[in-house]
């Protein structure tokens, strides 16, 4: 009998033996983690849920004004405007970057030589501080600046790029499209070296031309990833400040033409102290953001 007892004690302290050993090494990856999870706490769950709340007040009392200043913000013009400017220039940054993108990685994946060349060539200004590229970009687009230059070998009269809304909405787009066509570029060429050549021999044997293959195997194949890359480009087309921010300064001039959505959330809450107001704003772009997402889903028939 004493024989049983111990024989069970001792498979009882294996067990607890076993239980701690097998804690050990998850304590260890949760004392890890914690920094990060400290970070992510601090830095984004609490400032989400701290703006929710200043969307509902007004003034340094913290009056509750429920959803007054969404109402302030939906009747501004100033805002409308900002989101016009936005949408502008996302549109014609999307229609410029994402097709020129998928072309020049077509491309560069049919070379046989010099195509990691051109990947590393291309994806530099994505790597680019946008401040830095901005920067350059203002001694592009000066009166007497190499873009003006061309204009004036083609036969036409410079611009004054930044002094006129139409054409320094233009500069923006130009410098959108040039920081962020390398990532264009990758994303496509990771897609189309995906794409089995099974398909394309068995074109070939059928007797379709480059073309054909290229409209009816690479084309559909594609729709995916430029999928992915229409979202992350409303995404952050929507959220733009930085380089309408460098052209335009903090009211977009001229005339408020560069002037963004999150260019008035700056203004207002960081310029005005209307951080009710300016929180009302992020939220209202927030769910913007997500309609325009989802029915971006919608009319690719895609599931995310």
């Amino acid at each position: 009998m004493s024989k049983t007892v111990t024989a069970v004690l001792e498979q009882q302290a294996s067990r607890k033996r076993q239980k701690s050993s097998r804690r050990e090494p998850q304590l260890a990856w949760y004392v890890f983690l914690m920094p990060t999870l400290l970070g992510i706490l601090l830095f984004m769950v609490y400032p989400l849920i701290e703006s929710l709340r200043l969307s509902f007040v007004k003034g340094a009392s913290e009056q509750f004004v429920g959803f007054g200043n969404y109402a302030n913000v939906l009747q501004s013009e100033t805002f409308w405007y900002a989101m016009y400017n936005t949408l502008y220039m996302t549109i014609f940054q999307l229609i410029i970057a994402i097709p020129a993108g998928f072309v020049i990685a077509c491309l560069i994946n049919n070379l046989v030589r010099g195509g990691g060349f051109l990947k590393v060539l291309f994806y530099i200004p994505n790597v680019t501080s946008m401040v830095a590229a901005a920067t350059v970009f203002l001694a592009i687009l000066h009166p007497d600046g190499p873009l003006n230059y061309v204009v004036q070998l083609l036969g036409f009269e410079k611009i004054v790029w930044l002094s006129q809304p139409y054409s320094a909405k233009w500069g923006v787009i130009i410098l959108a499209a040039w920081h962020w066509l390398g990532f264009v570029i990758i994303i496509n060429l990771a897609n189309l070296q995906a794409i089995s050549n099974d398909y394309y021999e068995a074109a070939s044997i059928d007797g379709a031309s480059r073309f054909q293959q290229w409209w009816y195997i690479t084309v559909p194949n594609m729709v995916g990833s430029l999928t992915i890359l229409f979202i992350i480009g409303w995404i952050g087309g929507l959220q733009r400040f930085t380089d309408a921010y460098m052209l335009g300064g903090l009211q977009g001039s001229p005339a408020r033409s560069l002037h963004t959505v999150v260019g008035f959330v700056f203004e207002r809450g960081f310029g005005g102290h209307e951080y009710g107001l300016a929180s009302a704003a992020t939220y209202i772009l927030f769910l913007f953001i997500l309609l325009l997402t989802y029915f971006n889903t919608l009319v690719t028939k895609m599931k995310i």
